[in-house]
C-alpha cells in the first residue's frame, strides 16, 4: 500500500455484530518527524461506533523523550504510539499501554486534557475521602500546568521509539536494557516472555 492509496472494506461491526455495514478505512501516511504510519478508522452507521487509531510502520530503536513542561511549550506537538508509556512524576500519573491503546498526535497541553479526563473518570470510580482528595490534588496541579503556572516533567518512554516530542527543546535518551524489560508495550504476546 503506497501512500496515495486509500483501502476501504465493510466489515462486521465490532461494536453491535451487524455484518456488512461498518466501514473500514486503512491509509498509509507520512507524518514529519515520525515517519510512515497506518491512519485507520472504523465507522458503523448503525450504532453509532467509532473507532480511529495511528499505528506506526517503522521500528526504531528504544528511546526516553523528556521535556521540561512550562507555559512557553503547551504548544509543541506530542506524538504517542500506541506502545508508549506517558508520565508526569511531579504530579503523579501514570498512563501505559494495554491491549486497546491508541496512538495519538496532539500537543502537551493536549497530554495534559488527556490525563485530567482520565482523573475526572477515576474520581466518579472511587468514592473514598483519601481517593477523592488524591484526585482533586491532581487535578489542581494538572490545571495549574495548562495555565502557564509551574513546571513538570513530561516522559514519554518508547520500547519501539515509534513517539516523539517535535521541539529542540526535548531531550532523548537510551532506555537502559533493566528499565526497558519492565516497561509494557500493550501486546500479550510480547509481554508474556
Amino acid at each position: 500500500m503506497n501512500e496515495d492509496t486509500v483501502n476501504e472494506m465493510i466489515i462486521k461491526c465490532p461494536a453491535c455484530g451487524i455484518e456488512g455495514i461498518a466501514k473500514s478505512i486503512m491509509k498509509e501516511i507520512e507524518i514529519p518527524h515520525f515517519g510512515k504510519v497506518m491512519e485507520t478508522t472504523i465507522q458503523c452507521p448503525s450504532c453509532g461506533f467509532k473507532h480511529s487509531d495511528i499505528i506506526a510502520l517503522e521500528q526504531n530503536d528504544p528511546a526516553k523523550y523528556v521535556l521540561e513542561i512550562n507555559k512557553n511549550n503547551l504548544s509543541i506537538r506530542v506524538v504517542r504510539s500506541q506502545s508508549a508509556t506517558v508520565i508526569i512524576p511531579e504530579i503523579g500519573v501514570k498512563v501505559e499501554p494495554g491491549p486497546k491503546s491508541e496512538g495519538y498526535v496532539t500537543n502537551v497541553e493536549g497530554v495534559l486534557t488527556r490525563f485530567e479526563s482520565a482523573v475526572k473518570k477515576a474520581l466518579n470510580l472511587f468514592d473514598d475521602a483519601e481517593s477523592q482528595e488524591n484526585g482533586k490534588n491532581v487535578l489542581n496541579k494538572i490545571q495549574e500546568l495548562k495555565n502557564g503556572n509551574g513546571t513538570a516533567s513530561l516522559i514519554i518512554l518508547d520500547p519501539f521509539g515509534q513517539s516523539n516530542i517535535v521541539s529542540e527543546k526535548v531531550e532523548i535518551f537510551e532506555i537502559p536494557e533493566e528499565e526497558l524489560s519492565e516497561l509494557k508495550t500493550g501486546f500479550s504476546h510480547i509481554e508474556d516472555r
